[in-house]
């Protein structure tokens, strides 16, 4: 065997050792959660949570939020399908991540659901955003809010979020 062939063959083993232990152990799913119709403007910061997240082993559940025809395609869905669609999906996540930095009604909506669930949710924002006391006086266990400041902060925050699973 050639020392290509050997790299090669040593490399699938690792993966395949890989998948195993990650079907084993069981990838979190993550619902994640971004202002929609108050405004899209996150729309490259929701991309790089999902990026972040996926490329870190997470099953990110709520894809569509990262989805830039997301109105489009939502226009063709009743808000009864909207609805069900979310909460079905959160309902069988591990946890929450929400960025919170542009106020929305159903992200917050989804927060309080899921803290009701007993799912643990993580609150990011940027430090200049105008946050919630809801948020940042709530005293429940499950919640976390933090912001951060550059790509790398929030990178970083993503990844010790995700060692906790």
């Amino acid at each position: 065997m050639s020392v290509r062939e050997k790299e090669k063959q040593e490399t699938l083993e690792r993966g395949a050792k890989t998948e195993q232990e990650s079907q084993e152990k069981g990838n979190p799913k993550i619902f994640l959660s971004g202002s929609i119709r108050g405004g899209r403007q996150l729309l490259p910061v929701y991309r790089l949570i999902y990026e972040t997240l996926e490329g870190a082993g997470a099953e990110v559940v709520s894809w569509h939020v990262v989805d830039p025809e997301l109105e489009k395609v939502e226009s063709a869905m009743t808000e009864e399908e909207i609805y069900a669609r979310d909460l079905g999906l959160l309902a069988k996540s591990d946890a929450m991540l929400a960025e919170v930095t542009v106020p929305s009604l159903g992200v917050g909506y989804e927060i309080c659901r899921a803290l009701v669930g007993k799912i643990p949710v993580l609150c990011l924002h940027r430090p200049d955003a105008a946050v919630s006391a809801m948020l940042l006086g709530n005293p429940d266990p499950g919640i976390k809010v933090k912001p951060y400041s550059d790509e790398g902060e929030l990178k970083e925050i993503l990844v010790e979020f995700l060692s906790s699973f």
